[in-house]
């Protein structure tokens, strides 16, 4: 899509640095440029504000890509585009069944109203729950990789959805400050809404998530 618009060497192009390196790789791929942008902590897609700062006459294109089934702010983000002539591509999600995304918005539901300790994630518009990605405060003890491996321990199957920055990778390592960026790979952790999930398997992620969310500060 990139080379198909034209952009290629000497053009630069605004992507995140949260996951998805397959994207970066598309940017070099195609002779450009990656500039890497900061996220919104709420959705964990580009930052409006953050793309308008990262922008620079030679600036091409813009790739927003939507995150964990919760989907970007395409209507602003693409008014920025229009604004600055750029070009707006999307990377999206696998879409799921409507009755498997109607069970993970059950179970995320049920989630919300349980869990402590654990910061839960903002529903949004059209939220469908393809990863249900809570905080785990980095101040308080355990942290999130230990918070992890205790709930691994009590038959919880967790998993860190990002596990290193892309703009601090070898491989694409910029000189850049991203601070909503670093701080989510610090803290998220994806925890199952699978549509498979049971109710006792429900009560047991809560039971397990709430008996160590008691050692952390509240969430904000």
């Amino acid at each position: 899509m990139l080379r198909a618009a034209g952009v290629g060497l000497g053009d630069e192009v605004v992507v995140p640095a949260f996951g998805n390196v397959e994207v970066t790789e598309a940017v070099i791929t195609a002779g450009a440029l990656p500039v890497f942008s900061d996220i919104d902590p709420l959705t964990y897609c580009l930052d409006v504000s953050g793309v308008e700062a990262a922008i620079t006459p030679r600036t091409a294109a813009v790739v927003v890509v939507h995150r964990f089934g919760r989907p970007a702010d395409v209507g602003r983000l693409t008014e920025v585009g229009q604004r600055r002539g750029l070009l707006m591509l999307q990377h999206g999600e696998s879409e799921a069944p409507y009755d498997e995304i109607a069970q993970r918005r059950q179970r995320a539901a049920y989630l919300d109203l349980k869990l402590r300790g654990v910061r839960t994630p903002d529903d949004g518009d059209g939220h469908t729950y393809q990863q249900y990605v809570v905080r785990v405060p980095g101040n308080g003890r355990p942290d999130r990789d230990a918070f992890a491996r205790a709930l691994r321990a009590r038959g919880v199957d967790c998993r860190v959805p990002v596990k290193a920055p892309i703009h601090r990778m070898p491989a694409f390592r910029r000189c850049v400050s991203l601070p909503e960026t670093e701080l989510a790979v610090d803290e998220t952790l994806a925890l199952p809404v699978d549509a498979s999930l049971t109710k006792r398997d429900m009560q047991r992620i809560v039971s397990a998530c709430n008996s160590l969310g008691g050692l952390l500060q509240p969430a904000f």
